[in-house]
């Protein structure tokens, strides 16, 4: 979905009771949930978030990783399901707490990218150097890997 019509019928279908599924080019499922609010004129915007609250069920955002050999690429993925704390968040414009509720909401069947970074690292299933060039947040990012000697040197100085 690449502008406000796509977004916008997209939207209607979801109204009248049909699954939509879509894809937007974002890197993390908060940044997802802003574009979509933020592809729509000003005008439209209120009612955009108060949509989305009701309406969205989840967001996954993935990244394809190269396998330790690079023979193959993993999934892996940051997942957003919606919850009344989510949804309370998209409407009052406070999306940047949402990866507070993803980090904590593994119950819910959520998670940071970060979190599954570290599984896959840990479980030997993605190219470490590749994992962390895509985490978010370096440094506790590197902290949490059980075996560091997996993680490239790196200078995080300017991290």
């Amino acid at each position: 979905m690449r502008d406000a019509e796509t977004i916008s019928m997209a939207m209607t279908a979801a109204e009248t009771g049909h699954l939509v599924l879509g894809t937007l080019h974002t890197t993390s499922a908060v940044k997802t949930v802003d574009r979509i609010v933020d592809a729509l004129p000003v005008e439209q915007r209120e009612q955009t978030k108060s949509f989305l609250a009701q309406s969205l069920l989840a967001v996954i955002s993935q990244v394809l990783l190269k396998t330790p050999d690079a023979r193959a690429r993993r999934a892996v993925c940051e997942i957003l399901i919606m919850t009344k704390a989510i949804a309370k968040l998209i409407q009052t414009e406070q999306t940047f707490q949402i990866p507070s509720l993803l980090q904590t909401g593994r119950d819910f069947g959520m998670q940071l990218l970060d979190q599954a970074l570290l599984a896959a690292i840990n479980a030997r299933e993605v190219d470490p150097d590749e994992a962390y060039a895509y985490a978010s947040d370096k440094r506790p990012f590197q902290k949490l890997v059980s075996d560091p000697g997996l993680l490239p040197k790196a200078d995080l100085a300017g991290a």
